[in-house]
């Protein structure tokens, strides 16, 4: 409880980890908040059913919260209009300055335990974080916007923050690398999904780098580093060391 964890993929995609997260946390009884920028409600609902959830369910008992921003930037630059009262998390988009302080509140009302409530720690899940500066947000934006959901959702609730993110190395997207480095900087926990330097595999579909953030809570301490290889199956993900895929054994 109370941690962060960064989701970060470079030349491949990551999002079987957003799958397994959003699964892991639902089948646990946590309350998820699901801000969902990349994908819709019904992409998500099939992978979903895979692993053995029922997204629509999770939804119809409030277990699950759930924003389709496609759909919420749709309505907002083809007219639709806001009803009163509920403004749309999104309202950066049309309006001046762009800050994501309506996003933050969103989170923040979804999250925040009720008497009626029996779930257990409260989740955020962000899928992906990349597209708020595609839709125009700057950087500091996002960077304030994940700090108080962190300060929110991790230490005054308790619960947990995981977000992904895209990067690449060599890409002029000098935005969205600075929103990545300074993430890595604040996260416990990095997951970091590669694709083979070597290219295509049948056999090996990435590699995947866990870095327990160890010098975040003791400025003596090295953070630990695993590295590990992995294949894409239809309902699972399996990952052995490096060197021991079928394609060598």
């Amino acid at each position: 409880q109370g941690k962060f964890t960064l989701l970060r993929d470079t030349r491949t995609d990551g999002s079987f980890l957003v799958h397994h997260f959003l699964s892991f946390y639902l089948r646990a009884g946590c309350k998820v908040c699901f801000v969902a920028l990349l994908q819709s409600f019904s992409h998500y609902s099939i992978v979903a059913q895979k692993l053995g959830v029922n997204l629509a369910a999770a939804k119809e008992q409030g277990q699950l919260v759930f924003l389709e921003g496609l759909k919420s930037c749709l309505d907002l630059l083809f007219g639709e209009e806001e009803q009163p009262g509920q403004p749309s998390p999104l309202q950066f988009l049309s309006r001046s300055p762009r800050e994501l302080r309506a996003l933050f509140d969103f989170v923040r009302v979804s999250l925040t335990p009720c008497a009626r409530d029996s779930w257990k720690g409260p989740v955020l899940l962000v899928d992906d974080l990349s597209v708020l500066l595609s839709l125009g947000a700057a950087p500091v934006s996002v960077l304030d916007f994940i700090h108080y959901c962190r300060a929110s959702v991790c230490c005054q609730l308790q619960g947990n923050v995981v977000v992904l993110v895209h990067s690449n190395e060599d890409s002029e997207d000098e935005e969205n690398e600075l929103v990545v480095n300074s993430l890595c900087h604040h996260s416990d926990l990095i997951l970091w999904a590669e694709g083979l330097a070597t290219g295509f595999c049948k056999d090996v579909h990435g590699q995947i780098k866990i870095i327990k953030r160890l010098s975040l809570r003791q400025a003596a301490e090295q953070d630990l580093v695993q590295i590990y290889q992995y294949k894409i199956q239809d309902r699972n993900v399996t990952f052995f060391a490096r060197g021991l895929s079928a394609a060598v054994l």
